[in-house]
């Protein structure tokens, strides 16, 4: 028809995946740091509780949550919650889940079950029901280990984590696979390794921000430090490593690329602050180095061998940070007492003006020291309850 208008048809846009119920899970005690990380990235808590905080996830905020997050050990998202009064129960509900929006077909995968306070108690029977479901499902999966048991390292394996509590079975697929501890940076260790997220917490609950002077003086392998430097220079600590999520059925690969990009395009090219790092063991210093070098921080970082006593940082403020040995296994606690008081001394007359954080994990020997601490969290490090404490050092010892 001439002069006929037609209309404009703009193609509809689908719409946007329903956002996921996801749990953050960090160490019991981190769960307020972690909340306030969420807070930075602009996600919302919706329930706490001990050693987890539930949230709503976008596909995006799994991405940028598994990258950003400094104190989390997992983000895991839900896929079913039902009352399981029998294996028939599990058999009738898993068959409904849609393991294919998480799992491939022959991948590995491995459940990981607790049952408490529940009729059904068997967590090895309970796995052996989910994973026939998963077959019907996605044909050609197999099963990594024995079902029930956790695989801290990863090992490019899908994890089912399963909880059934009074009868009530919650299915969760893990989205991040390695722990997030695991930065990717550290290779060598020193006697007694901290985790990278505890060594984070030390930081965030000491409210040190990159924007003073850092000193570790006890550094072993240099993961406090090292942390430091990240912070200092706002690099997402999953910039080196993958996730789980990206062997997802479905995974949009270009969003990925841009969240990375978005987070390296954030990363300062140097720290702003003087961090040093120090310890009287060679060995230890040789590792400190090394690590440093593949978080890409090694020139942040000054290193040095030396015994406590050298310590000579710049005039303040600045953070003191340090994570002591904690005496448990070690018959007389003498030597440590020594070490304690050699490291209150040092602060004092060394570091007047700064704040003193510490691991501590005996009241006894963090007396010895001579300042008044006050406590930032609890939690636990190897087994082994810990408590950060920090203190305001001034010349006097007040």
């Amino acid at each position: 028809m001439h002069g006929a208008t037609i209309p404009c048809m703009s193609p509809r846009r689908p719409p946007a995946p329903a956002p996921l119920d996801a749990l953050i899970i960090t160490a019991p005690g981190l769960e307020a740091l972690a909340r306030r990380e969420l807070a930075a990235l602009d996600i919302a808590v919706t329930v706490e509780e001990p050693g987890a905080l539930q949230v709503q996830l976008s596909r995006r905020d799994v991405m940028r949550a598994n990258l950003q997050l400094r104190t989390a050990s997992r983000v895991v998202v839900r896929l079913a919650h039902f009352k399981a009064l029998t294996f028939g129960d599990v058999e009738k509900h898993a068959r409904r889940v849609a393991w294919d929006t998480v799992v491939a077909a022959g991948r590995r995968v491995r459940f990981r079950v607790t049952c408490r306070k529940s009729r059904l108690y068997h967590s090895g029977a309970v796995a052996q029901r989910l994973m026939e479901a998963l077959l019907l499902r996605v044909p050609g999966v197999m099963p990594a280990g024995a079902p029930g048991d956790d695989d801290e390292e990863g090992h490019g394996e899908q994890l089912f984590i399963v909880r059934l509590f009074r009868d009530q079975l919650v299915l969760s697929a893990d989205t991040s696979g390695e722990l997030l501890h695991r930065r990717g940076y550290r290779q060598a260790t020193a006697k007694a390794p901290l985790r990278e997220t505890l060594a984070a917490a030390m930081l965030l609950g000491a409210d040190w921000d990159g924007s003073t002077a850092l000193a570790d003086p006890m550094c072993g392998a240099g993961t406090i430090p090292i942390e430091a430097a990240m912070i200092a220079r706002r690099m997402a600590p999953g910039l080196n490593r993958s996730f789980a999520f990206e062997q997802w059925p479905g995974h949009d690969a270009a969003t990925w690329r841009a969240v990375r990009m978005e987070a390296t395009l954030d990363v300062q090219p140097h720290a702003p602050v003087a961090i040093l790092a120090s310890d009287r063991d060679a060995g230890a210093v040789a590792a400190t180095r090394g690590n440093a070098e593949r978080a890409g921080v090694a020139g942040d970082l000054t290193i040095a061998q030396q015994a406590l006593s050298a310590l000579q940082p710049p005039l303040g403020p600045g953070l003191l940070v340090v994570n002591p040995p904690y005496g448990i296994r070690v018959g007389d606690k003498k030597p440590l007492r020594n070490l304690f008081a050699q490291l209150g001394n040092v602060a004092r007359a060394g570091a007047p003006g700064w704040t003193l954080a510490m691991l501590s994990a005996d009241r006894d020997l963090e007396r010895q020291v001579g300042l008044p601490f006050t406590e930032r969290w609890k939690s636990t490090n190897g087994g082994i309850p810990v408590r950060l404490v920090t203190a305001e050092v001034k010349a006097d010892g007040h």
